[in-house]
């Protein structure tokens, strides 16, 4: 067998691969003499067929298995022999391919890039600082509060916060227009469910009121034909009924796993999770600007095969989310969706998998152990999910994985300015929202620049 690699890209390479004319011929010939054997045709008895009708009859089928069949192993053998490390599968042609001629073909592949890593040295972090004071504990449970309220009718007009159950249709140029209209809508004035300037007028409104409301549909409307367009909605109200909050009072905190309902353990545990929240904010932001400055000090080649097996993750995550339905077809979602998103993903695997191997990063059965313990400590019996993932080993090598990740960000860390920031909770939850959604808008913007 000979080959010749030829490298047609950073990450991709051409190998022409030749095997000898005897080899395929011999390999062809017992295939055929095996077929022989138990070849039915008619005018012939079983194992009587002459050579020469099988040979007629089943050579040129006989020859494209083989031929099938010894590329791809020759294939692998001479990736193996050349040190080849490819990401995803092959394309694979045959150049030559006659009875009596070497067998040549070419396998065209990419290949995981060589990775020399650049230094973040000298990135500005900004690490909050969370400090949960009583008066967040206060607002978080008067959180919790609204969401397992009540609604009552009342026989007053509606103000904001109350829940309005309405019909109405939407008109544009006095022509109803698809989707502009309901029956029994229970809308929450204040919300901003509905297009900006809907909700406000329909404070002051009353059961049996009927009212007009006027709005502006956003510039950036989903719904194209909609958007920056004028509209009058006809809207009649059938009740208003305003927000009922339950007492903090035994029944209401036993909902939240404090069995004792005594209020002084229950603002402990509402306390603890949120500094379990603000703690995790923080560090999805710390790790966040390190891998942003990761990614710009190593513009890396991506190859295209993870690429699309990353796509493909997060088109069965957003029919998951959905609720599509297991029986969705996810290829009905345009890749152009999630592309960005995806190779961002792919080129941070990439360099964070070599942080790990240049520092020799590793995690232990007790470093997993650990990981799974406190993520347990959320849930009712921590002892049982511990038992459940260290039982599992797809489990336990996503938490190792998650472990490494850590690490490596933590490698990294070292190279950088950190700078403490004092935020309050509300601040720092916020400003973790805030970061997501410029990552999102950021890699919209940069699909737009490439289309």
């Amino acid at each position: 067998m000979q080959v010749s690699v030829e490298t047609t890209s950073p990450i991709e390479r051409r190998l022409t691969i030749q095997v000898p004319a005897a080899e395929i011929d011999e390999a062809v010939s017992a295939r055929l003499k095996d077929t022989a054997k138990t070849a039915r045709l008619n005018g012939f008895r079983q194992g009587r067929v002459p050579m020469s009708v099988v040979q007629k009859r089943y050579g040129p089928s006989v020859r494209n298995d083989v031929v099938g069949e010894v590329m791809r192993e020759r294939y692998v053998r001479a990736i193996t022999d050349e040190a080849l490390n490819p990401a995803g599968y092959p394309s694979i042609d045959p150049t030559v391919n006659e009875a009596g001629q070497d067998l040549e073909f070419v396998a065209t592949m990419e290949v995981y890039p060589e990775v020399e890593l650049a230094s973040i040295e000298g990135t500005d972090v900004e690490r909050p600082v969370v400090e949960i004071a009583e008066a967040d504990v206060e607002e978080m449970i008067e959180t919790l509060r609204k969401q397992h309220a009540d609604w009552q009718v009342v026989e007053r007009a509606a103000a904001d916060g109350d829940q309005v159950k309405i019909d109405f249709q939407g008109f544009i140029d006095d022509e109803p227009f698809d989707g502009g209209s309901a029956e029994g809508h229970e809308l929450v004035l204040g919300s901003n469910s509905f297009i900006p300037g809907f909700e406000e007028q329909l404070e002051g409104a009353k059961a049996g009121d009927e009212k007009t409301v006027k709005v502006t549909f956003p510039e950036d409307y989903q719904a194209e034909h909609l958007a920056g367009k004028e509209a009058s909605f006809k809207v009649k109200v059938h009740e208003v009924k305003a927000q009922v909050l339950p007492d903090v009072d035994a029944t209401f905190i036993e909902r939240f796993g404090v069995e004792s309902g005594d209020v002084a353990e229950f603002r402990a545990e509402v306390k603890k999770n949120m500094s379990r929240e603000a703690e995790q904010a923080v560090d999805n932001r710390v790790k966040q600007q390190v891998l942003d400055a990761l990614k710009a000090a190593n513009d890396i080649p991506v190859p295209s095969a993870l690429v699309q097996q990353e796509v493909d993750g997060m088109k069965r995550q957003a029919a998951q989310q959905f609720g599509l339905g297991e029986d969705f077809d996810v290829s009905q979602l345009p890749n152009e969706l999630f592309e960005e998103q995806a190779k961002g993903r792919v080129q941070v695997g990439l360099l964070l998998a070599e942080v790990i191997k240049q520092n020799e990063l590793d995690a232990s059965d007790d470093d997993i152990k650990a990981k799974v313990e406190e993520l347990a400590g959320q849930y009712q019996d921590p002892q049982e999910v511990v038992d459940y993932y260290m039982g599992n080993e797809q489990l336990k090598t996503q938490v190792k994985s998650a472990i490494l990740e850590e690490k490596a960000v933590a490698k990294l860390l070292e190279q950088a300015q950190v700078r403490d920031v004092n935020m309050s909770y509300q601040q720092a939850l916020a400003a973790a929202q805030q970061q997501a959604e410029q990552r999102e808008e950021d890699g919209a913007d940069e699909e737009s620049a490439n289309a």
